[in-house]
């Protein structure tokens, strides 16, 4: 898949046909029977798949939280791609959620793994993976209605461990860019990338053509406790932007006693204004398709509006932008 700016500065992606993918965490990864999606085969995939080409996507991302289609066997990932097909779905790009290249105890299996993820992007005509440095869920997390309202695993704040977070996306990132796929690592709270200063930190230090970043800023306005201003993590953030994740939170503070809570919206919705946010990234040259996310109620539909919203913005501003011609 090739940059989306032509020489002009101009997108080369109009705003009907910029990729808009479908998030699968609307879907679990467990059947009711308690078989896995990833063992349940074809037919399982093409049912959930099916019900994303009703909500009128034509792209989606498999996200390995519900198939990991790199631990496919290559007839499996081609069934897999028929299905996709058959649908008229694109698969621009695939992420990875929790397998840290420097977990304490998986670090050099997730190593592999993302190796693995690249190759299959590559195979399948992907041009962007996602990978990120947070943790498993913890028990605590798991049990709690959100997840992120529980502590989670944090990166270790010794500069030896951050040494070895920036040499090992060093090498993904070499793979990726030697197999034409962009990699993209998501912010993601107590990590290296968990706010705009330590996520841009991060980016100057590993300074690679093939890594961008994921500026996943739902991740963190969802938290609660004191989090970076939305526009602040954006103005920091947006000229490293890469394949993007895009959700909204409201977000609730007393002010009297530093209380916060946060629930999912659309978002047109929600604390982060995502218009402002994409146009400013859009002044700087972004390049690279969105990721619908929605957790709760009718995931997969509201994930649909908030692809219309962005097909909106995107509109809005190519009008402008041919006035100014």
């Amino acid at each position: 898949m090739t940059s989306a700016i032509l020489q002009t500065g101009r997108p080369r992606w109009s705003p009907s046909d910029w990729p808009i993918a479908a998030a699968m965490i609307p879907f679990p990864a467990t059947l009711p029977d308690g078989r896995s999606v990833q063992e349940a085969g074809p037919v399982a995939w093409a049912a959930s798949l099916s019900e994303v080409a009703d909500a009128g996507f034509v792209a989606v991302d498999p996200t390995d939280s519900w198939l990991r289609v790199a631990d496919l066997e290559a007839p499996m990932r081609a069934e897999f791609m028929a299905i996709c097909r058959g649908l008229g779905l694109a698969v621009p790009a695939i992420s990875t959620a929790r397998r840290s290249v420097i977990d304490p105890d998986h670090g050099d299996a997730n190593l592999a793994y993302c190796h693995r993820v690249i190759d299959t992007a590559a195979e399948l005509g992907a041009g962007w993976v996602s990978i990120g440095l947070f943790g498993p869920l913890t028990r605590a997390q798991q049990d709690a209605t959100w997840f992120w309202t529980q502590p989670g695993p944090r990166n270790p704040a010794d500069p030896e461990t951050y040494r070895l977070a920036l040499d090992r996306v060093r090498e993904l990132a070499g793979h990726a860019g030697r197999s034409g796929i962009q990699l993209s690592l998501e912010m993601y709270e107590d990590t290296y990338l968990g706010t705009g200063e330590g996520a841009a930190r991060f980016m100057t230090d590993l300074d690679h053509p093939a890594a961008r970043l994921n500026i996943d800023i739902g991740n963190l306005v969802r938290l609660h406790r004191p989090v970076e201003p939305w526009a602040r993590m954006i103005a920091r953030c947006a000229p490293f932007a890469g394949y993007w994740h895009v959700k909204n939170y409201y977000r609730m503070e007393d002010s009297a006693t530093g209380r916060a809570m946060s629930h999912p919206a659309p978002l047109l919705g929600g604390t982060i204004n995502w218009r402002a946010a994409i146009n400013m990234a859009l002044d700087l040259g972004f390049d690279s398709p969105f990721l619908v996310e929605h957790y709760g109620g009718d995931g997969l539909w509201i994930c649909a509006r908030n692809r219309d919203y962005i097909r909106d913005i995107l509109t809005e501003r190519r009008r402008r932008d041919d006035k100014d011609l």
